[in-house]
């Protein structure tokens, strides 16, 4: 892989650690600033509608994958990654300011519900347009590997965010963080997002797009229409990724909050347990990336499903009595290493489905659809089956959404060896030499 190469990868993923950090750092501080928009009394009813608010970021996430998907497609992955990334900077902005309950009543909550609506809109174009942007920026050997990055920096933004809390924790009081240092991480984010927009600003466009014969000749490029014209491929996205979303939001912006709120252990310990994990989460997911270049994406898509269908139930069941911090991060990391088959190489695996002209809409809103109805919601759910008294029915949630997907990884077709130039394109007049969405053809 070459250094111009390297530098994209390197471009493209910091611009998603920043926005991951920002979308991140509102669930893990949720614990703090929830009774701060709401009037007094019960604790778990007012994390239920701060994460209610935070799920309404996930329903945004369908009209930001549909205006950034076909600002990608139709004005460059470099145009829409620039976007999204201001419109990240704004919200942060916005949460930092949010005036609380005591002074605004609810005014505060409007302002946090307009930011969570931006975030939504920012992070349902960003996935989709740094999975294109890194699968199609990476030589064809390598799309495995590369892609690999987009979770590595989601999950470096996360880190910090936990890294941050950990820090806060440990140097300011409680009341402290109840009152006003929530905020800290909402000011670090807008910081970080205007450094990541110059460095978006002179990113440089992916060859397959620019090498793209109907970049500026197809009228339907970027479209719903020419979406529908790959019903079956959007289908598959939306499938794949039920199960992954879930388990990957489980896991991660939930773990926290139900170590500290059911297995009993204290904020500061929670927090510890789900950096390490996420830390050696993280290291792992080019390793996954590159072993899915050499054997394929649906051997580790099935590992993960498999396991996850099975496995979810005892881990979660554990955990809750895990007691302490090693048995804890013992059960977490096994959890992460299970959904790392899903996370490594979902980008390129999405990206590998489309033609270049409707890539980025092609992956963006399908994928935000299912992040709508099944990642957005997984911790209100879980909170709904705690307060119902039948928590562990969240867990038999899971595992039933792991269940549906490993049903499309076993029928689905491999991916690894397509070429992108060719995607969707036939041989003129060789209806039986033509390159189906899917269909491994020689790089």
């Amino acid at each position: 892989m070459g250094r111009e190469q390297w530098k994209k990868i390197w471009v493209g993923s910091a611009g998603n650690m920043v926005e991951w950090f920002d979308w991140f750092v509102y669930a893990s501080f949720a614990v703090y600033f929830a009774d701060s928009f709401f009037p007094k009394g019960n604790d778990t009813a007012n994390l239920m509608n701060t994460m209610g608010i935070f799920a309404v970021g996930f329903f945004m996430r369908p009209v930001g994958g549909w205006v950034l998907g076909r600002v990608g497609d139709r004005r460059g992955r470099k145009a829409a990654l620039t976007l999204t990334v201001t419109l990240m900077s704004a919200s942060a902005i916005l949460i930092a300011v949010a005036p609380t309950y005591g002074v605004a009543g609810y005014g505060g909550v409007a302002v946090l519900l307009l930011a969570r609506m931006l975030q939504g809109l920012s992070v349902g174009g960003e996935y989709a347009a740094s999975a294109t942007y890194l699968t199609e920026a990476s030589a064809p050997g390598r799309r495995g590997f590369a892609s690999s990055f987009q979770y590595v920096s989601m999950t470096a933004g996360q880190l910090l965010g936990l890294g941050l809390q950990i820090v806060l924790q440990r140097t300011l009081s409680e009341d402290a963080l109840h009152s006003w240092a929530w905020r800290i991480p909402f000011i670090i984010g807008a910081l970080g997002a205007a450094v990541v927009f110059y460095l978006r600003r002179n990113m440089l466009e992916t060859e397959v797009y620019a090498e793209d014969d109907s970049a500026h000749a197809d009228p339907a490029r970027g479209t719903i229409k020419a979406l529908l014209a790959h019903k079956r491929e959007a289908f598959l996205v939306i499938a794949l990724t039920m199960g992954g979303t879930v388990a990957y939001y489980t896991y991660t912006t939930y773990l926290t909050k139900y170590l500290s709120g059911s297995a009993g252990l204290s904020k500061p310990t929670a927090s510890l347990v789900s950096f390490c994990a996420l830390f050696l989460f993280m290291c792992l997911q080019p390793l996954a990336g590159r072993l899915s270049d050499r054997i394929g994406r649906r051997p580790l898509l099935i590992t993960f499903a498999v396991g996850s269908t099975f496995l979810t139930v005892p881990i979660m069941t554990l955990l809750k009595h895990a007691g302490s911090f090693w048995p804890a991060l013992g059960l977490s990391l096994l959890a992460l290493v299970v959904i790392t088959g899903y996370t490594s190489i979902n980008a390129c695996v999405k990206a590998e489905l489309f033609p270049t002209g409707i890539r980025a809409l092609g992956v963006a809103l399908p994928y935000a659809i299912a992040n709508a109805l099944f990642g957005g919601t997984a911790e209100y759910v879980a909170l709904w089956f705690k307060k119902g008294g039948i928590e562990s029915g969240y867990y038999w949630y899971v595992a039933g959404c792991a269940a549906v997907s490993l049903i499309v990884y076993i029928t689905m077709r491999e991916t690894r060896s397509i070429d992108l130039h060719r995607v969707g394109k036939e041989d003129a007049g060789a209806g039986a030499g033509r390159t189906r969405v899917g269909e491994p053809v020689a790089d």
